[in-house]
Parts: structure tokens; sequence; C-alpha cells
């Protein structure tokens, strides 16, 4: 267990590491000159010179990224060029948002994938289970921001049950959250339907049916906890990408998450800010998936075992 673990840390910190080049290289990506990019044409060359040593860009470029990784593991991502503001401070400012709209989101995608899972799986080859399946792909296909815009028109602008925008309340969450998670949903239903399928057709549960036992603790004690394993892991990555995938979301209803951060920075040739919604999110991303792979491992020790034989 202990080197399965490690394992897992090493790999991540590979990741990590080339996250970190990625988001270093991102204003060297820029064709032209990345400074008089962020200036306008309008400016004169000592504000571009003057901008240039402040980025370290006249500077070789691995002395670039090594002094760049020193600040990063200081807590320094640099200072937003539009507000004067260390970057960090900036990014921890929205990140709870984004924490509050994906973890809502993920909520409403296990509820509704768990439940139809369970139910196309009660009724396999039914309606019941066609219709439930015909809904899992029109969410696999339906864009998110279609379907967002989608809902604002009917719930907002003609029913004028939430507000369009420009709010962090629980009922301007509602909106952003249930679009996110009927997006999400999909893949949680369809894993817990055919493990529900699946498990159903063990011995274990037709002895237990012919004792006698009713449907519904049949389905919730014996055949749902044995697939939960599983779903777990696919949460737990739903999290992950719940968190580093809101940008049109938080667009659409101008949540102020991270998302809308990082895309008002491109519009205003903000880098720092860019290359640390980067960095920050990478990381966030990858060590959710750490965590998700060693709390598996503890659910089922099979996965370390079939870690040794491989």
């Amino acid at each position: 267990m202990k080197q399965f673990i490690i394992n897992r840390i090493l790999s991540g910190i590979l990741v990590i590491f080339g996250i970190s080049i990625f988001s270093f290289l991102l204003i060297h990506f820029i064709p032209g000159d990345p400074v008089k990019i962020m200036l306008g044409i309008n400016a004169s060359p000592e504000q571009v010179q003057k901008l240039t040593h402040h980025l370290g860009l006249d500077k070789p470029l691995l002395v670039q990224y090594g002094q760049y990784m020193m600040n990063v593991f200081q807590g320094d991502f640099g200072t937003s060029l539009k507000t004067g503001r260390p970057v960090l401070i900036e990014i921890l400012d929205r990140f709870p948002e984004t924490v509050k709209l994906a973890v809502f989101g993920l909520f409403i995608a296990v509820v509704i994938g768990i439940s139809l899972g369970i139910l196309a799986a009660r009724f396999k080859d039914s309606w019941i289970d066609k219709l439930c399946t015909v809904l899992a792909t029109l969410g696999v296909s339906i864009p998110s921001f279609w379907l967002a815009i989608l809902l604002v028109m009917i719930f907002s602008v003609q029913l004028k049950l939430f507000p369009i925008a420009n709010g962090t309340g629980f009922r301007d969450l509602i909106l952003p959250a249930v679009t996110l998670g009927v997006v999400a949903s999909t893949m949680v239903m369809r894993l817990t339907r055919n493990g529900m399928v699946e498990v159903l057709a063990n011995d274990y549960i037709r002895t237990a049916r012919a004792k006698g036992l009713e449907d519904g603790l049949i389905l919730f004690r014996h055949a749902l906890r044995n697939v939960l394993i599983p779903v777990v892991t696919v949460i737990g990555l739903q999290l992950a990408a719940l968190l580093g995938g809101t940008v049109i979301i938080e667009q659409v209803f101008n949540w102020p998450g991270l998302g809308t951060l990082a895309l008002g920075a491109i519009m205003s040739r903000d880098f720092p800010i860019i290359q640390g919604t980067v960095l920050f999110m990478g990381v966030v991303y990858v060590t959710i998936n750490i965590f998700v792979d060693v709390l598996y491992s503890f659910i089922d020790p099979r996965v370390e075992m079939g870690t040794k034989e491989a």
C-alpha cells in the first residue's frame, strides 16, 4: 500500500512539473513580442524595456524558469498587470466560488446519475431503461453552453424564477450548478446502470430474492454497495473536471470564479494571471486525482494487488 501511494505521488509530481513548464512557456508561445502585446501599440521603448526587465524576459530561458519556480515555491505567482494585486491573492479570492459551483454541480450529478442508473438497471431492457439511456446520450451530446443558455431563456427570461447573472447567492447558484450537474451525471448514470445490471445477475441476489427480501433492500443494501467503489472513483474525477472546466458556464452566468478570472485575463492580456490560474488549477486537478486513487486503494485493496502483479 505504501509503495502504491509513493508511486502515485511521484507520478503526480512529474505531471505537476510538466504543467509548470507549460504554464511558464505560455508567455513565450505568443507570436511576436509578448511585452508589446501586453502594453499595446502605443507603448514607448522605455515602457517595453521596463516591463521586459520586470518580467525577467531579458534573461536566458532556463534562468527565467528557475526564477519562476523559486517564486512559485515561495507563494509568489507574480503580480496582475491589470489590478496590481498579487496573482495568488486574485486566485484565492475567486477559488471558493468555483469550489461552491463545482461541489453543488457534483451533488446534482450524483443524485441524478445514481437515481437514473438504479432505475434503468431495475427495469433492464424496458422502456424506462431505454429512456434513461436516451437521456444519458443527450446529456453527453448537448454542449454545456447551449444547455446553459436554454435554462436561462426558460427559467430566467420567460418564467422569471431565477436571476440571470451577477450574483453569488443560492438562487444564483442553481442554474449554473444544474447545467454542470446534468452534463456530469451521464457518466455516473452509465457506470451505475452497468454495474447494477452486472451485480443483479449474481447468484447471491437471486438467493436474496428467493428468501423474500424486498426489492428496495436488495437494490440499496446488497447491490448498490458493491457498485459504489468504481462510482466513487468517477465522482472524484468528475469533481476535478468540474473544478477545472467551469470556464464556459461561469462566463454564461457571469459567476465570479476562476473561469471568469482566466477569461478576463486573456481578454486584457494579463499573462501573469493566465500563468497562475493554469498552474494552480493543474495542481488542484492532479492532487484530487492522487487523492481519489489513494482512496480507491483503501476501499478496494485489489488495486494494490493489481499493481504488484503488473
